[in-house]
């Protein structure tokens, strides 16, 4: 095997392999260097997983209202070994497509852990010995884990990380999460859906903190209506671990409540993994467990690239493949438009599901902009109430003065699939105008949206 490379790629997660196949795609000759799973924590421990758990558990809540729809569905009950291994068996599956895309790229795969002892340079230790691999260009796309609060680390029996939500060795009965960003309310949603009596606490002033106001708000009432119970402004201060229980010593306005959970799942956060790379000896600089890069993903230093969550927020899938094309693209000598933050889609999938791109109103009026802002319910649209799925909301922001779309925020079934169609417009720098004279088919979901840009207006038909 060569060790002599246009580029490397560390990591092989959403960022790194489509970073890899951009590569080859454009006739550099790519390696990619993984330690543990193609695909990365999203494919694997992630994105992909968690959505087939909550796809069985959002079958299991439309079984238990059969009758509204007319149907006949007795003695429902649900095999919790069974769905794990269905999510199991979905992350293999694309795991092992993976390592058929590099094949097909002709993409030379190194499984280990990467070091890089000099500019240009990548020690890999493998399961063999170790391989010296050299390119003129270095993409990071190592990834992050989940954060650990002191006094709050997971065991796996009593107190989980997303891993040993993913393969819970039993069904919770008192759950408490810790948390209630994208990962702690999918889990909270699933496992409350399945029967256990979900406590979410949450440190800052409302549930999903980086969603417009109004879209949290909404979205509490229905977790709150599902049977969860939310608590805001609070922090778990201590956990006292006996057996098969947890108590949580939980500050609220001052003063500490205790509450007993058979379980707890942590979900504050994640750092990223820069340590054991050999980045102070390069003069990379790290921020709090991020890359510092600029625009274009670049380290500062010559031909070394950060993507991904190791280089910052938007900590999502998404973005990550995004720049892992632009900084191939640039490798390549093109001149690709650089990654956009404010354009990048946030999607959550709990029930109801969230979804959003762009400022919140109260963003943008911080910074400054005169705005215009358009609701619509899921109870004006047919489609909703054909699908027994009325209780929702969108939103959009506008800018008075140039009709520019700033931002976009929806909350309910299938919201995650909408998204897209704001972010195009935002891409293609749309106003309202064209929003408008858009013709939404009838009768779907998507008529919200078009309803949506015409109330910001004063021209909504359906309400």
């Amino acid at each position: 095997m060569s060790s002599n490379f246009d580029l490397i790629v560390i990591g092989a997660g959403p960022g790194g392999y489509v970073a890899a196949i951009r590569g080859a795609q454009l006739g550099l000759r790519v390696a990619i260097v993984e330690r543990e799973h193609l695909g990365g924590i999203c494919l694997n421990w992630g994105c992909i997983p968690t959505k087939a758990l909550l796809r069985s558990s959002e079958v299991f809540h439309l079984m238990e209202r059969a009758s509204e729809f007319g149907l006949k569905a007795e003695k429902i009950s649900y095999d919790l070994d069974a769905v794990v291994k269905r999510s199991r068996g979905v992350a293999k599956q694309l795991s092992g497509g993976i390592g058929h895309l590099m094949k097909k790229n002709k993409i030379t795969v190194v499984m280990g852990e990467a070091t890089l002892p000099a500019k240009g340079k990548v020690s890999v230790k493998t399961g063999k010995g170790t391989e010296d691999l050299t390119a003129k260009n270095i993409v990071l796309a190592t990834g992050a884990r989940a954060r650990e609060l002191p006094g709050l680390e997971a065991d796996g029996d009593l107190v989980w990380t997303y891993k040993h939500a993913l393969q819970p060795p039993r069904m919770p009965k008192k759950l408490l999460v810790i948390g209630s960003g994208a990962i702690g309310i999918e889990f909270a949603s699933f496992y409350n859906t399945l029967g256990a009596d979900t406590t979410v606490v949450e440190v800052m002033d409302r549930v999903l903190p980086v969603e417009d106001a109004e879209i949290s708000a909404f979205a509490k009432k229905q977790f709150i209506k599902q049977g969860m119970t939310i608590m805001e402004k609070a922090m778990v201060k201590q956990l006292d671990r006996a057996k098969g229980k947890v108590t949580a010593h939980i500050e609220v306005k001052g003063k500490v409540e205790k509450h007993d959970f058979d379980t707890v799942i942590s979900a504050v956060g994640i750092v990223g993994n820069v340590e054991g790379l050999g980045l102070e000896g390069l003069g990379v600089k790290v921020d709090r467990t991020h890359v510092v890069t600029d625009e274009y993903c670049r380290t500062g230093v010559d031909g070394l690239f950060a993507i991904g969550d190791i280089a910052g927020a938007p900590w999502l899938a998404h973005k990550a493949s995004h720049e892992g094309v632009m900084v191939a693209e640039l490798i390549a000598g093109q001149n690709p438009h650089p990654v956009k933050p404010e354009s990048i889609a946030g999607c959550t999938y709990c029930h109801p599901q969230v979804a959003s791109v762009g400022y919140s109103e109260a963003k943008a009026k911080e910074l400054g902009y005169e705005i215009k802002v358009g609701r619509f319910p899921f109870i004006g649209n047919g489609k909703a109430i054909a699908l027994g799925e009325a209780e929702g909301m969108v939103k959009t922001v506008f800018d008075a003065k140039t009709g520019e779309l700033l931002g976009a925020h929806m909350v309910g079934a299938e919201v995650t699939e909408m998204i897209q169609g704001y972010v195009v417009g935002r891409t293609l720098e749309t106003t309202e105008v064209e929003l408008m004279n858009t013709v939404f088919p009838h009768p779907t979901l998507s008529e919200m949206m078009h309803e949506s840009v015409l109330d910001a207006y004063g021209r909504v038909i359906h309400m």
